[in-house]
């Protein structure tokens, strides 16, 4: 029988077992067979993914289009392309000042030196350059307080787009791309003008600079405040951020977001309000609703804690009428046909269960 462990060869003073030697050329072959069944595993994978974002910009880009006319002739770069699914319109936007409750002198300082240097640029031209509209603008305060809604409704009001960065989205593998996305988002926004550049949580993004920050992060906030400066003064783009920590973003960047809102956690008049915008449609009985009750025993609350303080209570008529007409057995509520259910209107007592208001 051939016994392969003896076979040997002699070149020279050099002895190679020839075992040796095909086991060292199966594992190069394993490794190297494992590594392109990977890699084309992950190709797929991608190219998947690519042309799911592809076919989204696709109909994005129609969208726009369709809505702007004079975007038809618009040229934009495969990293232009991919932003554009981010990218929401202002006919998408469904918040508009009317759904904002509280904020009457904030909307009032927003409409006329926010909105109108989008909309009316010629208002701010001046040969002294004194009047130019501000490049950025920061809405910093507690979460839950309407600082996203706000930048919403602005972008609805002023008929501007509105492009919504993440890290995830500017952030790439590959050495440099972050750098052209960036390029992208600044150059988009000048081919869609009016264009609104939203960042949430900007402090994730445009914290304090270190010598201890990486390579990449530093280059990439660089070429960020490159970018902002170089925006027109008669340009339609602004930059609009949003914190919960202002302190943490760098001195640099504060100074290019000019216009800064402080949206605090309200007051009990800007409570009222809000309370008012919440329950607007909503059925309360006119004998048993103390809404002065509420608002008062509300104290810290933000504006989304009202929210879900008014979705729970809006939850304990519905629950009551199910529990005395439905039946579980045939899927069927009993006595009833329409689709009109006579459900019993709101009560200050749903707001005291719910959220143990006393």
């Amino acid at each position: 029988m051939f016994n392969l462990s003896k076979l040997r060869i002699d070149v020279g003073k050099l002895k190679i077992d020839l075992k040796v030697l095909i086991d060292v050329f199966m594992l190069a072959g394993a490794g190297l067979s494992m590594y392109y069944i990977v890699n084309h595993l992950v190709s797929e994978m991608n190219d998947g993914r690519s042309k799911e974002k592809e076919a989204a910009s696709k109909g994005v880009l129609k969208k726009i289009q369709a809505s702007n006319p004079h975007l038809k002739d618009v040229q934009f770069t495969q990293y232009e392309r991919n932003l554009l699914g981010s990218l929401v319109t202002p006919d998408e936007i469904s918040v508009s000042f009317d759904d904002i409750g509280g904020l009457g002198d904030i909307i009032d300082d927003v409409r006329e030196t926010v909105i109108l240097p989008l909309t009316q640029p010629q208002l701010f031209a001046s040969s002294a350059g004194l009047i130019q509209p501000p490049k950025g603008v920061l809405f910093y305060g507690p979460p839950g307080c309407g600082k996203t809604m706000l930048a919403k409704a602005i972008a609805k009001e002023s008929g501007a787009f509105f492009l919504s960065i993440r890290m995830s989205t500017i952030m790439d593998k590959w050495y440099g791309e972050s750098n052209k996305i960036t390029d992208a988002i600044f150059s988009l926004a000048n081919k869609l003008q009016p264009c609104i550049i939203f960042i949430d949580e900007i402090d994730s993004f445009l914290r304090d600079r270190s010598s201890q920050d990486h390579e990449v992060s530093a280059l990439l906030k660089a070429e960020f405040m490159t970018l902002w400066d170089g925006l027109r003064a008669n340009g339609r783009i602004m930059v609009m951020g949003a914190t919960n920590r202002k302190s943490d973003i760098d001195e640099a960047f504060l100074r290019r977001l000019p216009k800064s809102f402080a949206i605090k956690r309200p007051n009990p008049s800007q409570r009222k309000a809000i309370l008012t915008k919440i329950l607007k449609d909503a059925k309360v009985d006119e004998h048993d609703f103390d809404l002065d009750y509420i608002v008062a025993h509300t104290e810290g609350s933000s504006g989304s804690d009202l929210r879900e303080l008014c979705r729970e209570a809006a939850i304990l008529p519905v629950r009551e009428y199910i529990r005395h007409n439905y039946d579980y057995s045939s899927g069927q509520l009993a006595g009833e046909n329409g689709e009109d259910f006579p459900v019993r209107p709101l009560r200050t007592s749903d707001f005291i269960k719910e959220a143990g208001l006393d």
